[in-house]
């Protein structure tokens, strides 16, 4: 199943960056941060390849993936900005989300301010979800953009730029190609189970709960 998923995810990428070009880019990084789990392990390698190929410019593929991550963290933190807590506080429960959750939120914000985003930025799974919790730790909306922006222009070079450095040997090396398809599994694999890990962390605490709340 794993593998089906794997191939469906790299032909939609391949497709819509084949056709689409740096738009294509741009909506499927926009996608990626918009907590929607498409890994940008899998979209910006491709972009470096089309580097290689003459088709793209790196510095632009990389502008264009930044400028996407914009675009969709826009959205999420506008959800996080303007529900913020009346929105966890009255539908969290239905996406197993807490008071416990919302309060590591803003201390985690408090204590390491706008920086928390431009690590974040750069780091594997983490980088799709950070928007939603930046908007309703209430983070002022220019350094918001701005530390995203140049934490995502990075992690989008060095994907890319690996991309373009491995072009030359995509069609001479199979075993390279298989070492790309392994690593995308294991991306696609690792966001399933810390999927899986989280429901069962919040669904267990909530169980209790619901307990107090019945009648012998």
């Amino acid at each position: 199943m794993l593998e089906h998923l794997v191939t469906l995810i790299a032909a939609f990428v391949i497709a819509t960056i084949s056709g689409l070009g740096y738009l294509g880019i741009v909506l499927l990084m926009a996608i990626e941060s918009a907590c929607i789990p498409l890994p940008s392990e899998v979209i910006m390698p491709f972009a470096g390849y089309l580097v290689f190929t003459g088709r793209f410019d790196l510095l632009l593929a990389a502008t264009a993936g930044a400028l996407g991550c914009n675009l969709g963290s826009a959205a999420a933190y506008a959800v996080g900005y303007f529900g913020g807590r009346p929105l966890v506080e009255r539908w969290g429960r239905y996406v197993l989300m807490s008071h416990r959750d919302l309060d590591l939120v803003d201390r985690f914000f408090v204590r390491y301010g706008g920086i928390t985003v431009f690590l974040c930025r750069v780091l594997p799974v983490v980088r799709t979800f950070i928007a939603l919790p930046a908007g309703i730790a209430r983070m002022p909306q220019l350094r918001f953009h701005v530390y995203t922006f140049v934490g995502s222009w990075i992690w989008c070079y060095v994907l890319a730029y690996i991309g373009f450095r491995l072009g030359e040997r995509w069609h001479s090396d199979p075993a390279l190609r298989q070492a790309f398809h392994d690593f995308h599994a294991v991306i696609i694999g690792v966001l399933a189970v810390l999927a899986a890990w989280y429901v069962w962390r919040h669904w267990k605490q909530r169980m209790p709960v619901q307990n107090r709340g019945r009648v012998p």
